[in-house]
């Protein structure tokens, strides 16, 4: 069974993946503008969003395999990918394997210290119980933007730029979410690693000036680590910033994508 996504537009295939807890429509704010040059699929990884538990394994290189299965599924070759978090990690070991044409991550995982792992893993598994708990007023809040800026300020800088249903709808499924638990785990055993066995893809790196999550300072260290790759500075926005600014996000993911010619 194919994962649920979506498809919009024409051209080069841009597969989008989006990070732990997350679904396709995080990519929503800025899916139109990519479709004017892609033929743009955006995904529920197994386990998330509507995407059935199929079995895949937790890790990011397992997920990335499936991912690769998915590009057969489309019947696409060597897309561009585009991933944010979890996701970003998912883009990085696409390239790594030779499976894209380009790969661009925002806010990436795997460049963290031990420390900051666990205060990730620990924020979302928090923040998970926490929704899960208020369920019964969580319509009211997210519908409100004083609401959304009070949950979801870890995750985007500004939340009161979200639209409340969607907010809803991404945190409804975050709780609901079969493959949550097993993949925050499983960061425990990720660090991204081997930078060298990317530099046939290009690649670019985008963090926002305001992550809570996994905290900014890892851009620098992500800069060291891939030196070779394109890295950009996302001014006003948080770790999942594609409500904080879609056209900046857009540009980037575009730009990212066309540094593969």
């Amino acid at each position: 069974m194919s994962l649920n996504h979506v498809r919009r537009g024409s051209g080069e295939p841009l597969v989008l993946v989006h990070g732990i807890g997350s679904q396709w429509r995080i990519w929503e704010p800025v899916l139109d503008a990519l479709a004017r040059d892609f033929d743009v699929l955006a995904i529920d990884l197994p386990g998330f969003g509507h995407s059935p538990h199929d079995g895949t394994g937790p890790s990011v290189e397992d997920q990335a395999v499936r991912v690769v299965r998915f590009f057969e599924e489309a019947g696409i070759e060597l897309p561009h990918v585009a991933g944010n978090s979890m996701g970003g990690a998912i883009a990085l070991e696409l390239a790594r394997m030779g499976a894209v044409r380009s790969a661009t991550a925002v806010s990436p995982a795997g460049f963290w210290t031990p420390r900051e792992r666990r205060f990730c893993q620990e924020s979302l598994q928090l923040s998970r119980k926490l929704l899960a708990g208020i369920a019964p007023v969580l319509p009211a809040l997210l519908r409100s933007p004083a609401g959304r800026t009070a949950l979801l300020r870890q995750l985007v800088w500004r939340p009161w730029l979200m639209d409340g249903e969607a907010a809803l709808d991404h945190m409804d499924l975050l709780t609901k979410a079969p493959a949550f638990d097993a993949c925050c785990a499983a960061f425990a055993d990720y660090t991204f690693h081997d930078a060298e066995q990317l530099s046939g893809v290009p690649v670019t790196i985008a963090w926002g000036d305001y992550d809570l999550l996994l905290l900014t300072r890892q851009r620098e260290r992500a800069r060291r680590v891939l030196p070779g790759a394109r890295h950009v500075p996302l001014p006003g926005c948080g770790h999942a910033p594609f409500s904080d600014d879609p056209e900046l996000l857009a540009s980037v993911l575009r730009s990212g994508a066309h540094s593969a010619a």
